[in-house]
């Protein structure tokens, strides 16, 4: 039953799917921990601690079914989260008690869960983010030869396709997920490092034998799916880390409050729309409206995670030499809400990308408004090939256009340079012969083709090697 008397964060509610809130939940984080304390039984067995293969088998039989009742109670006595699951797991596994974080301090279970369930995360966005660029190539594709008006400063410069402008929020994307892969292989776990990063108390677990020690690392890494550990750390690796993860989700952030808001001013004009619900109410004043309410979330939770890496610049800059506990409220809230806001802002882009509406008519009624001006050159060069002088025309076009966009700008008439061109006999064109020079598929320069080769060059390979991630789809209703 739900609970309406407390805080519930809409991320829970609203926004977040169901996968990525595990991946932050409690279950999978204190699974994580015991998976961490079993690796770390294994590798002092294997360099020669006295543990037994009945005390690992004890631990591995109670890795999943933790008893939540007795680490919660034992917290209440000890104020300390780790030693009171050390504790309840020492009650499940009585043989293996004394031997659980064996050597150990807190961040090793705290730091080295953190990493994995940073890269499990990324996984998850990593899937999704392709998911988004499929939708967005097939779209390009389709539209890759439709002409519409182009913009520099917000005002008409010149023509590209529909297809085109969908290349610009693909590649962004593309950036994104470059970065993302750059930073999970980047990743590495903290490993065994000791309460100040010396690994004195594995030194005096192995008797001083190095080899054993880095052995015992090894074996970790391998064990929770790693081929490295951080060189060298204090207590806890390196809050740069965090910051780095961070910024390429705000990254993702960035591209997608780009698309968001470019979609948001196509359906002012018109030209394009985010999918709308038969039942959906765009305003609860205004019926007729149609309100881009999926691209204003997208944009409203971008701003929430490019914001939130804020929290990990800070926590990397103040971390006093080995480490203070002063990350550890602010890093629990701010890495597990960006990957929470960003799985958020993945989930509606698949939605509003899965169902773009685009009118057509509309996109070609806006361009005949603006390509009398843009063509201008074009008819002046039809014009000086029947004879015409060049530098008469050119100033009687400049005169014209300035008429034109008058009529258009202070008495919201249509625009009437082709008629003004026509009616003077100096230009040498009749009505049919500018209208053949007004075609929008004219004025697109090598769009289409730029659109065909950044797929087949960049796009395409890429979705073919992750071609299982192209078939997932939102899970919220957004």
């Amino acid at each position: 039953m739900a609970q309406h008397d407390r805080y519930i964060s809409p991320f829970e509610t609203r926004y977040a799917s169901k996968e990525m809130q595990y991946i932050f939940s409690e279950d999978n984080k204190f699974r994580t921990w015991r998976r961490l304390w079993i690796a770390l039984a294994k590798a002092e067995k294997e360099q020669g601690l006295a543990i037994t293969d009945e005390q690992i088998a004890e631990l591995e039989a109670h890795k999943d079914d933790i008893n939540y009742d007795v680490a919660i109670a034992r917290e209440k006595e000890c104020r300390h989260d780790v030693m009171s699951h050390v504790y309840a797991y020492g009650v499940q596994c009585p043989k293996a008690k004394g031997i659980i974080h064996l050597g150990a301090t807190s961040c090793y279970v705290g730091d080295n869960t953190d990493v994995l369930i940073m890269r499990e995360a990324m996984d998850l966005v990593q899937k999704k983010l392709l998911g988004v660029m499929g939708l967005l190539a097939d779209f390009a594709r389709k539209y890759k030869g439709m002409p519409a008006l182009a913009y520099t400063h917000l005002q008409p410069a010149q023509l590209t396709t529909v297809g085109k402008r969908a290349t610009l929020w693909l590649n962004e994307l593309y950036m994104d997920l470059c970065e993302l892969e750059h930073r999970r292989a980047s990743l590495a776990l903290l490993g065994s490092k000791g309460t100040t990063g010396t690994q004195a108390s594995f030194v005096e677990l192995f008797d001083g034998d190095a080899a054993k020690i880095k052995a015992v690392e090894a074996f970790i890494a391998k064990e929770m799916g790693f081929d490295k550990v951080v060189p060298v750390s204090g207590q806890t690796y390196s809050r740069k880390v965090d910051y780095n993860v961070l910024s390429t989700l705000s990254g993702i952030a960035q591209s997608a409050m780009k698309f968001g808001n470019d979609v948001r001013l196509l359906a002012n004009f018109k030209e394009m729309e985010e999918p709308f619900e038969k039942q959906q109410i765009g305003s609860s004043a205004m019926p007729y409206k149609r309100n881009p309410m999926r691209c204003e979330r997208i944009c409203s939770l971008a701003r929430y995670v490019m914001a939130d890496v804020i929290n990990p610049a800070f926590t990397a800059g103040t971390q006093w030499f080995e480490r203070t506990l002063d990350d550890s409220a602010n890093k629990r809230v701010a890495v597990a809400e960006a990957f929470l806001a960003t799985d958020a802002i993945l989930n509606i882009l698949l939605n509003v990308c899965d169902g773009l509406v685009v009118y057509p008519k509309v996109i070609r009624s806006r361009i005949m408004a603006e390509l009398p001006f843009m063509a201008s050159e074009n008819i002046m060069m039809s014009a000086v090939k029947k004879g015409g002088d060049r530098q008469e025309l050119h100033e009687k076009i400049r005169v014209y256009a300035q008429q034109a966009a008058k009529v258009v700008k202070e008495e919201g008439g249509k625009n009437d340079l082709i008629e003004r061109i026509c009616a003077d006999p100096s230009f040498g064109l009749d009505y049919d012969e500018v209208e053949a020079i007004l075609r929008p598929e004219d004025f697109t320069g090598r769009a289409e083709q730029q659109v065909e080769e950044f797929l087949a060059e960049v796009i395409d390979p890429l979705l073919a090697k992750h071609a299982d991630a192209l078939s997932i789809r939102a899970e919220l209703s957004v």
